[in-house]
């Protein structure tokens, strides 16, 4: 057994915010828009800022978050470099807020778990409107730009750690 040397470093592996041979998806609820198309502005830009072009980006519209892990699985199952689940829910009076945000999540989470491609998490739940307005851009940022920027550095992250992993299986990786 030999001494491992004090000065060494494990391997670091890093995404990046690079569009560069990318594609993305937006799934993005219709349901309150007010919020949702704030939230979309800000992936968009985001993705820009990294130099996605706009022919490298598709956005489905469906019509309320409930709807938004159907649609991002089959987008993930279509190609997608990394997929952005856009909605906003707003507690009510019922308890239907709390089955919705928690199936949302659930879904989202199994479609990236069965697909394999990143699908970030977007999906406002707040108690109040004005937390919501928050979150789309005022006194907390822009939460659709944080997810656009998650989304550039796991595709490009997921793509790294395919072909880490297609070189340990002496097999030569995809030039992207």
């Amino acid at each position: 057994m030999s001494a491992v040397s004090d000065n060494s470093q494990p391997n670091q592996i890093h995404g990046s915010f690079d569009a560069s041979g990318m594609r993305f998806g937006i799934a993005v609820s219709r349901f309150n828009s007010f919020i949702t198309e704030r939230l979309l502005a800000g992936a968009l830009e985001a993705l820009a800022h990294g130099g996605a072009k706009p022919s490298q980006t598709d956005v489905v519209r469906v019509p309320g978050s409930f709807e938004i892990p159907l649609a991002a699985k089959k987008m993930a199952q279509s190609g997608y470099d990394a997929i952005i689940a856009i909605g906003c829910v707003l507690r009510g009076e019922t308890s239907h807020y709390d089955y919705v945000c928690s199936e949302v999540a659930r879904g989202v989470q199994l479609a990236q778990m069965d697909t394999g491609v990143p699908i970030i998490f977007c999906v406002l739940t707040c108690d109040t409107l004005e937390q919501a307005i928050d979150r789309a851009g005022l006194k907390s940022g822009n939460k659709g730009y944080d997810a656009g920027l998650a989304a550039l550095e796991m595709a490009r992250l997921s793509h790294r750690l395919n072909a880490g992993a297609e070189i340990a299986a002496g097999k030569l990786p995809e030039i992207r």
